[in-house]
């Protein structure tokens, strides 16, 4: 056995290899000394770093410093145990950065099984921290077979998730748990459960919690206390009992106009963050050669060891390298005058038929949803008539799109997508016009029944969402390699499903005022339709001829849901909330003229009882009945996502400028040297021949 003997702080010591790596070999330094010891390193260098620079700032021969932190004696921690000493010792160097992480364990003098323990603890943590990140496996399988085209979908998805798992979380909190603790009286003769609710939303589901006509406009109360006696008063009028718990009191048109308003605006900032964010990801100064020698020679991660990681990586990689290859040799060809001129009339007769084709639809659901509300006698089933039409549009007529842009002929496939997204939008935007005009005060209790139609709309959509990826997908890719004996399995249709997701969330945005539990349904839609498509286009789908990188798609995408999606449906809410008058019967705005007039009361109540609280109501008169605030609020968003994009823009133009400039001086490098080395050859060149000359 190789021996050594080494001296440490004065104290020799010698021994084998493996004796000496263990730091109880050496007198005075115990195991849990050398962990309490770093332990507190650890604190005081995460403190130090809260007022110092990053670390990034230092050179690489800099490293924390371990001297002059004093050394802890082992019974400052006499009363813990080692295994806690350990603990503690590794979720400090979980917080610290990778870098201060590496050289602290470094410079630890522990063993190499000791550091191996620590490093393992560390990553075991870290590793679930990543199992905590929602389908993280699944996503980076299509990332590498498929391309960050594929990828943006299911991010997309994955981003509608939260916005809905949010709405969730405030109207249940705010609206539906505490109406269900607290029911209204309701009529004895209840509508028995028949089933076809799960498909109308009508029947049993009217009288729960689901629809906005439930929902009482009482002021409910935890508890009274009424001549020193308690009184359990769940449910009281306006004009109640007085008593001490009327300042517990919860008023459910109050609860339901705040809630509705906060969550959107909530929403709204958290979209506005999101876009100007991506904008600045996305719209990158950075050409693809350059990207492509930073992939090359730069993305792998050496710390990945397993073989299924290692293959997805690889996938990954290389899928990565092929859309930046197709985008570096992507060559716009230079057509004649009559050539644009072709394509300029074929693009024209394409957007015709598109154009007209919209319009042809559109009425036919304007006449067709006119004739099943004058229809008084229509069972519950003839419910699903007009959500079977619309999304029997919405499923065919994107097979019209494709193939007027099949006659286009587009060179490029990213170009091709957003045409697709243009021509889909156009027809998702005008289909819910018109349906938004239709169901505006159309029956006695019109804000539940509205709420039910977009329950019927938002299920309709997801069953013929599955309709088209089993025979659009599956029993294609099975007809097209079993019977026309094509190799070639078809691509996932990007820009229509991003469509149909965009779809349903304006669904989900224009239902959360008439159906609070909406978003509940969107989340299970939204849960089952990843599972389906990922499944789906695992199976039934390959990846593009063409590679094509789509930096900026995911912006788009979040404009997308932004402005058209969200601006509108916010419009809708807001007029209703706003100009439409309540029903009568029911409802937590009975009574009023309108939804906003709700939280007029309240502030004039509030001033009445307090006048210090009149700025109050002139602040509530300025920001909130004034509707210029919105639109001044609004146009600052747009003006500061413009600046915002401007800044993007002239810094991508300066850079651009700036690594002309760099190729140009070095080309003048190049010619330089090139008349060094002439010059140079034409001063060696007499030389030789006077020195061949006195040879001779």
């Amino acid at each position: 056995v190789t021996t050594l003997s080494l001296t440490f702080k004065g104290i020799k010591c010698s021994g084998s290899i493996s004796e000496l790596s263990d730091p109880l070999c050496c007198p005075g330094r115990s195991r849990g000394a050398i962990i309490s010891q770093y332990y507190n390193r650890t604190m005081q260098l995460r403190r130090r770093r809260q007022s110092r620079p990053s670390i990034k700032d230092f050179s690489r021969s800099a490293r924390p410093s371990i001297r002059g932190y004093g050394m802890e004696a082992d019974e400052a921690d006499g009363e813990d145990t080692e295994v806690s000493k350990r603990e503690r010792l590794v979720n400090n160097l979980q917080n610290l950065s990778v870098t201060d992480r590496i050289r602290m364990l470094r410079a630890m003098p522990l063993s190499v099984a000791e550091k191996n323990e620590l490093r393992q603890s560390w990553y075991s943590w870290l590793s679930f921290l990543h199992s905590l990140q929602l389908w993280q496996m699944p996503l980076k399988r299509v990332s590498g077979r498929f391309g960050t085209g594929v990828l943006s979908y299911f991010i997309f998805l994955k981003t509608l998730l939260y916005f809905n798992l949010f709405l969730f979380l405030v109207t249940g909190a705010f609206l539906v748990l505490p109406q269900a603790v607290h029911p209204p009286m309701l009529p004895a003769e209840r509508r028995p459960f028949s089933g076809l609710e799960l498909l109308t939303g009508a029947g049993c589901f009217s009288d729960s919690v689901m629809y906005y006509g439930y929902y009482s406009n009482d002021t409910l109360h935890k508890s009274c206390k009424d001549d020193g006696a308690v009184q359990n008063d769940s449910v009281s009028n306006s004009t109640g009992h007085d008593c001490v718990s009327k300042r517990l009191s919860y008023k459910m048109s109050l609860a339901y106009f705040f809630t509705i308003g906060m969550a959107f605006f909530i929403t709204c900032i958290i979209l506005v963050y999101s876009m100007s964010k991506s904008f600045g990801q996305s719209f990158r100064i950075d050409k693809s050669h350059s990207i492509l020698a930073m992939k090359a020679f730069c993305s792998w991660d050496f710390k990945v060891i397993k073989k299924t990681s290692v293959k997805l990586m690889s996938e990954n990689i290389c899928t990565q390298l092929k859309e930046l290859l197709a985008e570096v040799n992507h060559k716009r060809v230079k057509n004649t005058v009559g050539q644009k001129l072709c394509r300029l009339m074929v693009h024209g007769l394409a957007w015709t038929i598109c154009i007209v084709s919209t319009a042809a639809c559109v009425t036919g659901i304007y006449f067709f949803s006119d004739y099943m509300h004058q229809d008084p006698l229509l069972n519950e089933a003839s419910l699903l008539a007009l959500p079977v039409l619309v999304s029997l549009i919405n499923l065919l007529l994107p097979g019209l799109f494709n193939l007027a842009a099949w006659m286009e002929d587009y060179e490029s496939p990213s170009v091709r997508t957003y045409v697709a997204i243009s021509r889909n939008l156009m027809l998702k935007v005008s289909v819910l016009g018109v349906l938004c005009y239709h169901w505006l005060g159309r029956v006695a209790c019109w804000e539940s029944f509205v709420g039910q139609e977009l329950y019927r709309f938002l299920l309709m959509d997801f069953i013929f969402t599955l309709l088209d990826t089993l025979f659009g997908e599956f029993l294609w890719g099975l007809f097209s390699e079993k019977v026309l004996r094509r190799r070639r399995k078809p691509a996932f249709d990007i820009a229509r499903n991003v469509l149909e997701l965009i779809y349903g969330q304006t669904l989900a945005w224009l239902g959360v005022l008439f159906t609070p539990l909406l978003p509940a349904v969107q989340i299970l839609k939204l849960l089952l339709l990843f599972y389906i498509k990922m499944s789906s286009v695992m199976m039934n789908c390959q990846a593009p001829r063409k590679p094509y990188r789509v930096s900026q798609m995911t912006t788009i995408f979040i404009t997308l849901l932004c402005f058209p999606s969200f601006l509108g449906a916010s419009v809708c809410v807001t007029y209703t909330m706003w100009s439409i008058k309540p029903s009568v019967s029911c409802g937590p705005f009975r009574g009023l003229q309108t939804m906003f007039q709700a939280g007029k009361l309240w502030v004039q109540e509030m001033e009445k009882h307090d006048p210090k609280l009149s700025v109050v109501a002139r602040a509530h008169s300025y920001l909130v009945e004034h509707p210029l605030f919105l639109f001044v609020g609004a146009g600052i968003f747009l003006i500061v996502i413009y600046f915002y994009s401007q800044v993007v823009d002239g810094q991508r133009k300066i850079i651009s400028l700036l690594q002309e400039q760099i190729e140009n001086e070095g080309e003048d490098k190049k010619f330089l040297i090139t008349k060094l080395q002439s010059i140079h050859e034409q001063k060696r060149t007499p030389a030789r021949r006077l020195t061949s000359q006195v040879g001779l």
